[in-house]
């Protein structure tokens, strides 16, 4: 697989993955904005799951953990131009405008329908992608706020998302463990997501479960690989990294030493697996 992001050293850049299909883990810090030119990419949260194809637009949500699958697509690879509206840019923004959001929002991956003023937004990037220096802090300035301008026309409450600067606040720990324990992160980061220190969220764990945080989350997704492969009569290859696994050998160990036998022999000797 052939990756590349060109203008790394922009707030701007464009996303190439060619040959075979890309999975990976985001955790955004800031919100981004998408433009798929080619290919597809499936994003998976913890209660939903898209499909985006050329053409589509899209608003990330910061803070919010998703699985990306990017692939070719019609012999075209993978292409998407992405634009970050960081927050200290979000905030001069909203800072000069006086704009605020006052709905609530649900944090959720945002599309946007197809609308002139955004496809000559992302045409006017193009010349952008192939400098090999950082852009111009007073272009990308009037790109950024450009972007903001065209997705308050199109949406008013855009605002309740991108004017908001709140960071996460502690909040129901095995709640959010049981819906997300499936994103393969490290602790600090499921921490951090739930409002807490390392030590504290260990702490709190313990008492909520009664056991470590690895241990449960080794066992959970263990649970949930078999459920894939035994009742929706999935392969390994398939549900390994969507379950939490970083690689096919690990999942396969990690399965063989908690069931007593393989992925692969699930349909061949009828195992079943009693909780």
């Amino acid at each position: 697989m052939a990756e590349t992001q060109r203008n790394k050293f922009a707030e701007i850049v464009l996303a190439c993955f060619e040959e075979q299909s890309f999975k990976g883990e985001i955790i955004l810090e800031d919100h981004s904005l998408v433009r798929i030119i080619s290919g597809e990419m499936k994003v998976v949260q913890s209660d939903s799951s898209y499909i985006f194809g050329a053409g589509d637009t899209l608003l990330f949500p910061r803070h919010q953990l998703s699985t990306l699958v990017k692939y070719p697509k019609d012999g075209r690879p993978y292409q998407s131009i992405v634009m970050t509206l960081t927050i200290s840019r979000l905030k001069d923004f909203y800072t000069r405008n006086q704009m605020s959001g006052v709905k609530p929002h649900s944090h959720k991956i945002l599309t946007l329908e197809k609308n002139s003023l955004l496809d000559s937004l992302f045409a006017s990037l193009s010349p952008y992608l192939e400098m090999k220096s950082e852009l111009p802090e007073k272009i990308m300035t009037i790109k950024v706020e450009e972007a903001i301008a065209i997705l308050h026309t199109i949406n008013k409450d855009i605002d309740s998302i991108l004017s908001d600067f709140s960071e996460p606040g502690k909040i129901n720990l095995a709640e959010f463990m049981e819906k997300h324990y499936m994103f393969n992160m490290n602790i600090d980061k499921f921490g951090f997501l739930t409002g807490r220190s390392l030590t504290t969220f260990k702490r709190d764990f313990k008492k909520a479960f009664k056991t470590t945080p690895q241990k449960w989350l080794t066992k959970k997704r263990l649970e949930l690989a078999h459920y894939q492969l035994a009742e929706k009569n999935r392969r390994p290859v398939d549900i390994y990294y969507e379950t939490g696994f970083e690689n096919l050998s690990h999942f396969t160990y990690a399965f063989k030493k908690h069931f007593g036998y393989t992925p692969t022999e699930i349909k061949s000797n009828g195992a079943i697996y009693v909780k």
